[in-house]
């Protein structure tokens, strides 16, 4: 029978899927700023970019300090969340829609990985790792930010920019089927 596994080995565990998940994130994320209309959305994206590499270098650093082979295994959680964001690039949104729906999906992706890190800085606390802590609560942090970053983008005009092209839209729905109702003889709208 196998040796049971231990906290440490699911520290590594998780080490090496957020490894991995962040690796998929600099593929992800140009093709998120790229989409993007809103010049801002855009650049905060990039930044995120550049970030994100910054946490590569960092939780190789925790691989180094625990003495560990730097290794990422694949990270199934952030690929479907990429998938996600794959399908929303892929439809037929006005700009504004779609700058909604891309903070959405980077929110989510965010969100993943304050999971991902809370849960690994509470387990190197708890471990005594304190170089693993101090490196891991650096990223924690920057996601934290870069997620309050997306919300004040969203809450400071692009969800608004998009609900009024969503009424815009109904607005002349409606107007088009008035005329159209207009247009059709009494005696055929009322058979």
């Amino acid at each position: 029978m196998a040796e049971a596994g231990t906290l440490h080995d699911a520290f590594i565990d998780e080490l090496r899927d957020t490894y991995d998940a962040e690796k998929q994130l600099t593929k992800a994320l140009p093709k998120l700023a790229k989409a993007a209309s809103n010049p801002k959305l855009r650049q905060a994206f990039e930044s995120h970019l550049e970030e994100t590499h910054g946490q590569v270098a960092r939780l190789e650093q925790v691989f180094e300090s625990l003495d560990e082979k730097v290794r990422g295994k694949h990270c199934d959680g952030i690929a479907g969340i990429i998938d996600e964001g794959k399908s929303i690039m892929a439809e037929d949104f006005d700009e504004s829609t779609m700058d909604a729906c891309l903070i959405a999906a980077g929110q989510r992706a965010e969100h993943y990985e304050m999971a991902a890190y809370g849960t690994l800085v509470a387990w190197a606390q708890a471990m005594g790792h304190g170089e693993a802590v101090k490196l891991l609560q650096q990223t924690l942090d920057e996601e934290k930010a870069a997620d309050k970053k997306l919300s004040g983008l969203a809450e400071g005009g692009i969800n608004q920019s998009a609900a009024e092209s969503a009424h815009a839209e109904e607005d002349e729905e409606q107007v088009a089927a008035a005329s159209d109702a207009r247009k059709t003889p009494a005696k055929a709208r009322h058979r």
